[in-house]
């Protein structure tokens, strides 16, 4: 299951990568960081799918799209120079205890 979690921390950081290049891309007028953009998703998904086999989607989709909300959040804080006031960091906090929950208590469903 470690592995499991590490393509989901990989898929996780390329996504955040992704994201972060967005307003750089300047409406996908500069190609160099639309190229990349477009490189770190790709590879985000597929990293993505080599956990769908141990972990249930919702559980996967849960987690990378919360802690990439958390970690764009904070990022877009230091270099971008964008505020985070008390909700919204009671939010990502709300958000990071949730992604918590789901992954202990998820399990795989049984095929019938």
């Amino acid at each position: 299951m470690s592995f499991t979690y590490l393509f989901l921390a990989g898929a996780i950081l390329l996504e955040v990568c992704g994201t972060i290049m967005l307003p750089y891309t300047e409406n996908f007028s500069k190609p160099l960081p639309s190229v990349g953009l477009v490189v770190f998703y790709t590879l985000s998904f597929y990293l993505m799918t080599f956990t769908l086999g141990k972990l249930p989607l919702a559980v996967v989709y849960a987690t990378w799209s919360g802690m990439g909300i958390f970690c764009i959040s904070v990022l877009a804080y230091y270099f971008l120079n964008q505020s985070l006031s008390w909700q919204v960091m009671l939010g990502m906090a709300l958000i990071v205890c949730g992604v918590t929950l789901v992954n202990l208590y998820a399990q795989m469903p049984e095929h019938s």
